[in-house]
């Protein structure tokens, strides 16, 4: 197997360290070669090719890399994948099933919770933790458990009444 950084630099330094991760990424074990440096974010998206982990600051404030680790919603950018080694990690491409889409994205979809798009993993990732610990939540749970992904495009009022609308549907089907 070849390293990331081979895939990404075609002639990388040999003096370069890397380390094997595994981790369980939308429930298939998944290894890699990676530079101790890498960002989970990028290995997701230019390692792995699940290209819905977006980065749109690599500081922490857009959201756009927001994934689920262990259960808990995280902004990738700011996360070494070497730190996601032996860890369960979660990115958009693991709500949907090859049939149907999950209720969240069911919600965006219904109450036009997105524009460019840009934002929208990171916006349903973030609203899957909430749903995942508050299956009935208020308006002001939503848009504080929302406050850490930026939306250029909506507003934000119809990305909170995609996680109610999301909320209700999962209520409805008895799950979280």
């Amino acid at each position: 197997m070849t390293s990331l950084y081979e895939e990404i630099s075609p002639d990388p330094p040999d003096n370069v360290p890397v380390r094997r991760v595994t981790m369980t990424v939308n429930g298939e074990k998944r290894a890699a070669d990676v530079e101790p440096r890498l960002l989970l974010a990028h290995l997701l998206r230019y390692g792995f090719m699940l290209t819905g982990t977006h980065t749109g600051c690599d500081t922490s404030n857009c959201g756009a890399c927001t994934v689920l680790f262990d259960g808990k919603a995280i902004k990738s950018c700011t996360m070494l994948a070497v730190q996601a080694d032996g860890h369960d990690v979660e990115t958009v491409e693991g709500l949907a099933t090859a049939s149907e889409l999950h209720p969240i994205q069911e919600g965006f979809k219904h109450e036009h919770g997105l524009q460019c798009g840009f934002c929208t993993p990171g916006m349903m990732l973030a609203a899957k933790a909430l749903l995942d610990e508050n299956d009935d939540p208020t308006e002001d749970e939503v848009r504080w458990a929302m406050s850490g992904n930026l939306c250029r495009c909506t507003g934000y009022q119809n990305i909170v009444k995609s996680v109610l609308w999301a909320a209700e549907k999962l209520r409805a089907e008895g799950r979280s």
